[in-house]
């Protein structure tokens, strides 16, 4: 035999081979009973912030106590308080005068440590738990050919489910 004839023996060979191997295999679509379904599901945290206010008034703070505001205030009271009246009256607008600048002196120094008229808001935030149940699909039992087979699908099939079935020489 020459090179030419092997060639071609070869190649008819070949082109046999593959014609009957397509010829035994094969693939079509039926259709399988389902015995059973079950829906499958995943339990899943989706936490959520719960929030509230409260509304805080007149918060007083930790600050020394100084009496600076005092001991000005009194002397300006009293001076001023020196200016009113005469005699005994005189004495009197003075004192008054003087724990009238105590006062008011104190008050304007701790003003920013004290302060009944404004409130302020707090708020306050926390996590909370929220479970959720999620399908992700479906347990499907079905029977075709007197076997019995199991998959999870995203679909409920029905009473039938459509096969593909693949016949392969072994």
């Amino acid at each position: 035999m020459n090179s030419k004839t092997l060639t071609a023996n070869i190649g008819l060979v070949l082109a046999a081979w593959v014609t009957s191997s397509a010829a035994l295999a094969e693939d079509y679509e039926d259709y399988a009973r389902v015995k059973n379904v079950s829906p499958q599901y995943e339990r899943i945290n989706a936490p959520r912030q719960e929030c509230s206010s409260e509304y805080k008034h007149g918060e007083r703070r930790n600050y020394e106590r100084t009496y600076g505001g005092s001991i000005v205030g009194g002397i300006a009271g009293a001076i001023i308080g020196n200016q009113v009246g005469n005699g005994h009256g005189k004495e009197a607008a003075t004192a008054l005068g003087a724990i009238t600048g105590a006062i008011v002196g104190d008050r304007l120094e701790h003003n920013e440590r004290y302060d009944e008229s404004r409130g302020r808001e707090v708020r306050r935030c926390r996590n909370i738990d929220h479970w959720e149940s999620r399908l992700t699909g479906y347990r499907v039992t079905y029977e075709y050919a007197g076997h019995t087979y199991t998959n999870v699908m995203p679909n409920d099939p029905g009473r039938e489910l459509r096969v593909r079935v693949s016949v392969d020489p072994y």
